[in-house]
């Protein structure tokens, strides 16, 4: 699709927007969004015929790509049969949608409760939990996100958290691996295992483990930092939770439906969870969906006893159509494949070797098209390029490399110091270069702000 350029349309989008759009995580005054005339594929553009290659997905959803004519026109073929109907109902979309995710989730995880996002999954994940235990506390990981609901954004361990945590929600936060800027003094990725294991278990046995009702980590964390856990660490959270009774929760919200290379991220480490939350990729966020997959043994307790939660668009049969044609097409144009082979065949070298030239970049991690880069101010020290949380003039050196890249095409997603390479699942080798070439460009003005 070519880009056609109008700028008086552009003006008025951007006036509508400033008069009447309440933006979400922004200060209202000091925000400048861009007016977005289209997109398809990896790209999108302004109405100034200005395109960016999207290295964001959106916000890590577009795993498909922007307007992908067969999801599309699963969307118009629904609308047209049966545009909406009540949840309490057997509906052909729905029961198509719910029965391809079963079969790709790990063990048996085969019910799926259907939520309208990321944010509620996580809620009704928690909720069942309490219930099926009788238990209170959850723990979940500093460096995480869930989501911006009340709950959610608590069981959350970033600065996001912090204005909504009035500490009531009985949310305990632990340090999970992260072996760059390790909390236990670790020097190997076994080490940083070991001790992150026995850090959880303690914390389990001083809070009390007939207190916890769910441990809930991000299989591999996302806007937190794409921290890859070292293997065998959710295998042995696995083993905690059976030990003391505790289930065992993993959101895929970001690292699902083929973003690490696999259906889901939990496939890399061969481990299967009590509950797993999924959205954005499950149908690439085309129409809002996501949910619960459910355990035969959670699945159980709600056999003869009223699950006590619902919403009235669970399920919606657009959104389950565009599911239903989005892990069809996932399927039928080897998509998960495609993450994964670019992803190791161009992403990976191509990040390490500007890791080599670019003083500014710390260290790449990551795994199919889900990687990020850790900006530093100096390689040796490992002292973050801007301060945790950082905003106004200490963020200026984020702020100057994220518009390198726009200027040079490209459409970053940053977040404190880090830069993530999120790009679509389908991302071409030719436009994963490309990306690359700009990425290069913009951290040569990172570098400036180097020691």
């Amino acid at each position: 699709m070519t880009p056609q350029i109008d700028p008086r349309a552009g003006a008025a989008v951007k006036a509508a927007d400033r008069a009447h759009v309440f933006h979400s995580w922004s200060a209202q005054d000091l925000i400048d969004p861009l007016a977005v005339a289209g997109a398809e594929g990896s790209y999108f553009w302004d109405y100034d015929g200005n395109r960016y290659l999207d290295f964001t997905s959106g916000l890590v959803f577009t795993n498909i790509g922007y307007q992908h004519p067969k999801v599309v026109a699963a969307i118009q073929e629904q609308a047209a049969t049966l545009t909406t109907f009540a949840p309490a109902f057997a509906v052909e979309a729905r029961s198509e949608a719910a029965r391809l995710i079963a079969e790709r989730t790990p063990g048996d995880l085969d019910k799926i409760f259907f939520t309208n996002g990321g944010a509620d999954a996580v809620e009704h994940a928690v909720r069942m939990a309490r219930i099926h235990t009788g238990r209170p506390k959850v723990l979940s990981a500093y460096r995480s996100y869930h989501g911006g609901t009340q709950q959610a954004v608590n069981i959350t361990g970033d600065p996001r958290r912090w204005a909504s945590d009035g500490a009531a929600a009985g949310v305990v936060h632990f340090w999970a691996p992260f072996l760059y800027r390790s909390r236990f003094y670790a020097e190997t990725e076994q080490q940083e295992c070991e001790r992150a294991l026995e850090h959880l278990e303690t914390t389990i046995a001083f809070e009390g483990p007939g207190t916890i009702a769910a441990v809930v980590l991000e299989t591999i964390p996302g806007t937190a930092g794409i921290m890859v856990p070292p293997r065998g660490y959710l295998a042995g959270v696995r083993d905690l939770c059976d030990k003391y009774g505790i289930v065992f929760v993993l959101d895929e919200v970001m690292a699902g439906f083929g973003r690490t290379g696999e259906w889901f991220a939990a496939d890399l480490f061969e481990v299967t969870p009590d509950l797993m939350t999924f959205a954005k990729g499950v149908n690439s966020g085309y129409v809002p969906l996501g949910g619960v997959a459910v355990s035969g043994r959670i699945a159980e307790t709600f056999g003869k006893r009223p699950y006590p939660g619902g919403l009235t668009y669970s399920g919606h049969p657009l959104a389950c159509a565009a599911a239903v044609a989005t892990i069809d097409v996932m399927a039928q144009e080897g998509v998960v494949a495609n993450a994964a082979v670019v992803g190791a065949q161009v992403i990976e070298p191509g990040l390490r070797e500007l890791a080599e030239r670019h003083p500014s970049v710390g260290e790449v991690r990551g795994v199919g098209m889900f990687w990020a880069l850790e900006l530093v101010k100096n390689r040796e020290s490992r002292e973050p390029l801007v301060p945790y949380n950082a905003a106004g003039e200490a963020n200026a050196p984020m702020v100057a490399f994220a518009a390198a890249a726009k200027a040079h095409g490209l459409w970053p997603f940053v977040n404190m110091n880090r830069t993530h390479v999120v790009p679509p699942c389908t991302i071409t080798e030719t436009e994963a270069k490309e990306g690359l070439a700009a990425l290069d460009a913009a951290l040569s003005v990172a570098d400036e702000y180097t020691e």
